[in-house]
């Protein structure tokens, strides 16, 4: 069924209920997405940047535990992007939105490359005091500039988009 609510086309019950019909829904969408950036972020930027030297004194092979919690910041993210995106699809049209979704696709691909590559093996038992090969700070470094990419370009959307 299609629906006309705020001037918006939306083709969803989930889309109306954001767009207004459920009044709390997009401020907890909105408070969701920016939890779970903060849960990826932090874990993602503290393995990233013990493996590019900072906090040396910390062995990598505890840092492992920050992984589960990355990844549910990751699946918030996603199911209230989802959320915010069905209930204002036009203030995403955008190149700033476009290039957000890249930097995650991209921050997605390294990510992969890092544990199929056989990076993580190498990295995980190194110890405090101790240096990771080359390969796996290029890595680090390449998923730092996505992932801030991803948060540059979202706060971006509502800057350059007139919608929001």
């Amino acid at each position: 069924m299609v629906r006309y609510y705020s001037n918006h086309l939306h083709a969803s019950w989930l889309g109306s209920a954001v767009a207004g019909g459920v009044p709390w829904l997009w401020p907890l969408f909105g408070t969701l997405h920016f939890f779970g950036m903060a849960l990826l972020i932090g874990c993602v930027a503290t393995i990233d940047l013990r493996i590019l030297g900072v906090g040396k004194g910390l062995p990598l092979g505890p840092m492992r535990q920050l992984l589960p919690w990355g990844m549910f910041g990751f699946l918030l993210n996603l199911v209230s992007g989802i959320g915010l995106y069905a209930g204002n699809p036009g203030s995403y049209q955008s190149l700033a939105f476009f290039f957000k979704m890249l930097c995650v696709v991209l921050a997605g691909i390294n990510t992969l490359l890092f544990y199929t590559s056989g990076l993580h093996r190498r990295v995980s038992p190194i110890g405090a005091g101790e240096d990771v090969p080359f390969a796996a700070k290029l890595s680090a470094l390449v998923s730092l500039f996505f992932w801030f990419g991803v948060m540059f370009w979202g706060r971006m959307l509502s800057f350059l988009n007139d919608t929001f």
